[in-house]
């Protein structure tokens, strides 16, 4: 935790020494008047990392004071768990999952310009956290549900169609299947430093997940 550096926004019997450092998930259930702080950590941590943040660059960014941030957030952890719990998708919940009748069709579908610049994003965030991600477990949890449920989700309800309309076996490892296309995606991202493109991501379809999920590789195609 740094240092608390009073200013005169701060109220003058301000105890600093009883703040207690220790993160805890779900600290403020209620972040609607904090969303622009709360942008700005995503901002600092896409820019500099965890450790290279300080309270300063977001106070600076989110034009509030030092102190109104502390009073919030006693920690920067405590402030970097709440941001990542925050995390916005709304190029995912804006994504109409398509229904082709085919299991390909629809993950094929699924691949627009939004949702990959999403996606990339959120992992350039996730390296930021790399340090203290080994710290916290319960900042891995919130940066799983951020960042890989929500496509994890999507993959699941168009695999579960697929099963219903009889086009893969009903014993399909869904769960396992749903998780190929995020972790390459992850994988692509934070440890081969290389971009995530349409035809890698069809490339993934065809070589990987359709397979798991017990369908043939299909011969080349031309996507549109």
């Amino acid at each position: 935790m740094e240092p608390l550096e009073l200013t005169d926004q701060a109220a003058p019997d301000t105890e600093v020494d009883e703040v207690d450092p220790t993160p805890r998930l779900g600290r403020r259930r209620d972040h609607t008047r904090d969303r622009e702080i709360l942008d700005s950590t995503l901002a600092v941590l896409e820019e500099v990392g965890y450790d290279g943040m300080t309270i300063d660059m977001v106070a600076t960014r989110a034009k509030a004071g030092k102190a109104t941030v502390y009073r919030r957030w006693p920690s920067k952890a405590d402030l970097v768990i709440d941001a990542v719990a925050c995390m916005k998708s709304d190029a995912l919940e804006a994504l109409a999952i398509p229904d082709t009748g085919t299991l390909r069709g629809d993950l094929v579908g699924l691949i627009k310009a939004p949702s990959i610049e999403d996606s990339r994003r959120k992992l350039q965030i996730m390296a930021g956290l790399a340090s203290m991600l080994s710290k916290e477990p319960e900042l891995a949890e919130v940066a799983n549900a951020a960042i890989v449920e929500p496509r994890a989700a999507i993959n699941r309800r168009v695999l579960q169609r697929a099963v219903d309309r009889g086009e893969i076996p009903a014993d399909t490892d869904i769960e396992t299947v749903a998780l190929i296309s995020p972790s390459m995606v992850a994988y692509r991202t934070l440890m081969l430093r290389k971009p995530v493109t349409r035809e890698y991501m069809i490339s993934v379809i065809d070589g990987i997940v359709l397979p798991a999920a017990g369908v043939a590789r299909p011969d080349r195609k031309k996507d549109a």
